[in-house]
């Protein structure tokens, strides 16, 4: 193209770059696998999580037929470590999806991409994790992995399989240090012993409760900040409501999976009690063990997120005296 003045050339040229631009709004870059993943667990829209699932999962859970207790505990996530005090910063790229760090207890947790296997019709991700406690490792080991599989559908990167892998060595360092430690308590070591908070081998409900605890206490905190004209709910199927289809409101805020929503999982009955306030500013919450569950400890807390125990398995004695959980 040849210009005959210098206006003319700054002309066209300034045609070119409008149009480039336009062109580029046009036709944004398509959404990586990798960020399909990280939107669904991380964003704060309501509606994200269901919208990367296939149309048949979406399906089954609007009849209500489909346990998504593990996928519900994930997508808790983010408010879950933002309950916690905690710091985390996820990557679109690179070896590493997620950091997380618990200033206080001065831990530290990370998500790497051990691999991303990306095909036509497919990307398998795998996943490791990694905790850390002053700066030393804490998989005395352990080493779990999680492979999450994404497939377009519709335009859609959606996630379709989930496999979990633990690989125990036998000769690693930190297993060996494990096993030699002599314990408070009599009796060989058990695998609970030389496993770690995120690679649990055989969890138990005693092991569990204080994780529905922890969604329960993000849950309220995130359901107090959407809804501020009412505060917190005492009512658990205020928090649930996944799976039901519509959108998200006061009555089905879609922060709790079903099970848990029910008032009973793994062995305990929770409930909501004393919502003060309008708004209400104070709640407390308690994890009572069922009857096929005697023996184990009770859990509660309130509006201050202090998890307590009693051994004992009083919810009465737990919210007037119980021991905080470390």
């Amino acid at each position: 193209m040849s210009c005959r003045t210098n206006a003319a050339c700054l002309l066209a040229f300034a045609l070119f770059c409008s149009a480039t631009k336009l062109v580029a709004q046009v036709r944004p870059v398509p959404q990586t696998a990798r960020q399909a993943l990280l939107e669904m667990f991380f964003s704060k829209t309501p509606g994200t999580f269901e919208q990367h699932l296939p149309e048949a999962t979406r399906a089954a859970m609007h009849k209500g037929s489909a346990d998504t207790s593990m996928l519900g505990s994930l997508s808790l996530l983010t408010s879950q470590m933002h309950a916690a005090g905690q710091d985390f910063q996820t990557f679109e790229t690179g070896s590493t999806l997620l950091v997380f760090e618990d200033h206080r207890q001065n831990t530290k947790f990370e998500i790497s991409v051990e691999s991303d296997d990306l095909q036509a019709d497919r990307d398998d991700i795998v996943l490791g994790f990694h905790a850390y406690k002053n700066g030393e490792t804490q998989t005395s080991g352990v080493t779990p992995a999680l492979t999450l599989t994404m497939r377009p559908e519709s335009g859609t990167w959606r996630l379709t399989d989930l496999a979990v892998t633990v690989q125990l060595s036998l000769t690693d360092p930190a297993f060996l240090k494990a096993i030699s430690t002599p314990r408070a308590s009599a009796g060989a070591p058990s695998f609970h012993s030389v496993s770690s908070a995120s690679a649990t081998i055989t969890p138990t409900s005693g092991l569990t409760a204080p994780t529905s605890v922890h969604i329960l206490l993000a849950a309220e905190k995130s359901y107090a900040k959407r809804y501020p004209s009412v505060g917190y709910t005492c009512s658990l199927s205020d928090l649930g409501g996944m799976g039901a289809g519509g959108e998200a409101g006061e009555h089905q805020a879609m922060l709790i999976n079903p099970r848990l929503a029910s008032g009973k999982k793994d062995g305990y009955a929770f409930t909501f009690s004393e919502c003060k306030g309008k708004p209400a500013s104070t709640f407390k919450l308690t994890a009572s063990p069922t009857d096929d569950n005697a023996g184990m400890p009770a859990y509660c807390s309130d509006e201050t997120e202090v998890i307590r125990s009693d051994r004992g398995g009083n919810a009465g004695t737990c919210l007037s005296s119980g021991v905080p959980v470390p």
